[in-house]
């Protein structure tokens, strides 16, 4: 009895923490409405970002000039109205762009994804295949009924060399809206939405535990929280999940883990606003992150499609009371 009753407690000490972490959902039958998301219209716009304004990176601030006003006559065209949030740095104009849909005032749902790449500069899928999304949730959210204001932010400066910095355009969008007041129900950061891998082995991983509860094949799209967001986090994942046929997995895990942090979200989570994260898992799975082989050939855009769907549904599911 005293062997059960340890095997008890040391199963709720290990199952617990496992259960927290990983946010798993319950398996039932599901049918996934249509989909909606264009995937040759993901692609083009991938290769129109990799190619028309190559690189985009901060050292050719003329090239994200040009980015920032194709996104923004792009996202005016769908909604109706979009705008440029400009600020400086090192003396050089950078521009955020912005365009909402839904009830003005209120509260809000943000959705962003960092239009600049890294070095080369190329960056189909880091950041292109987040940005392609975010255009494309434009065009389903245009004919969405919506209880509250959804805002499409893409971001400049989410590289290094403004990486984690206060020069993030991300990090001022965020530092406005609690200036402003504005009562933000949840953000959701498009951080690399492209890149899949059936093969066994294909996914790492930060820590070698992780490799036990997630899989081995980096065919799924993670959402991706601290510690804290289980709620968040959650209502997320099951959204997606019942919009999509694509497997969704979820992290709630400390900001210290290589990975949790590693993009605009966090600049959300500087100034006490909750976020989270939709990603493919960058470098875990991405051999070729940061650089020339970062290319529009390289990206799954069927599966990108699924994710978009997956992302309309959580922003519905987030804007819809």
């Amino acid at each position: 009895m005293r062997v059960l009753r340890s095997a008890a407690v040391l199963a709720l000490l290990v199952g617990l923490p496992c259960l927290y972490l990983t946010q798993p959902l319950l398996r039932r039958d599901v049918a996934w409405p249509p989909a909606r998301a264009d995937a040759a219209a993901l692609e083009r716009d991938v290769r129109h970002l990799c190619t028309a304004f190559a690189p985009r990176d901060a050292a050719h601030p003329e090239h994200l000039a040009r980015a920032a006003d194709f996104l923004r006559a792009r996202l005016a065209q769908t909604l109706g109205a979009a705008k440029l949030q400009t600020f400086e740095v090192g003396g050089v104009r950078h521009h955020n762009v912005c365009a909402v849909v839904g009830p003005a005032g209120g509260e809000r749902v943000v959705v962003g994804a960092h239009y600049d790449a890294a070095e080369p500069g190329i960056g189909a899928d880091d950041n292109a295949s987040g940005v392609a999304g975010l255009l494309e949730l434009a065009r389903l959210l245009a004919g969405t009924e919506l209880a509250c204001e959804v805002e499409l932010v893409a971001f400049a400066l989410e590289e290094p060399p403004h990486f984690r910095t206060p020069a993030m355009g991300s990090a001022l969008h965020a530092a406005e809206l609690r200036r402003s007041g504005v009562r933000v129900r949840a953000m959701l950061c498009l951080e690399m939405i492209g890149c899949y891998r059936d093969e066994p082995g294909s996914q790492a991983y930060p820590v070698p535990l992780l490799g036990w509860l997630y899989p081995s094949r980096g065919d799924f799209v993670a959402v991706v929280g601290t510690l804290g967001q289980a709620g968040l986090v959650r209502r997320v994942k099951q959204a997606m999940a019942r919009a999509t046929p694509l497997p969704v997995r979820s992290i709630n895990a400390p900001a210290f883990l290589p990975g949790i942090d590693f993009s605009d979200h966090a600049s959300y989570w500087a100034v006490g606003l909750e976020a989270v994260m939709i990603t493919d898992t960058a470098f875990y799975r991405n051999p070729r992150y940061h650089s020339a082989a970062d290319t529009p050939e390289t990206l799954d855009y069927r599966r990108m499609a699924q994710v978009v769907d997956g992302v309309h549904a959580a922003v519905r599911a987030l804007a819809g009371e």
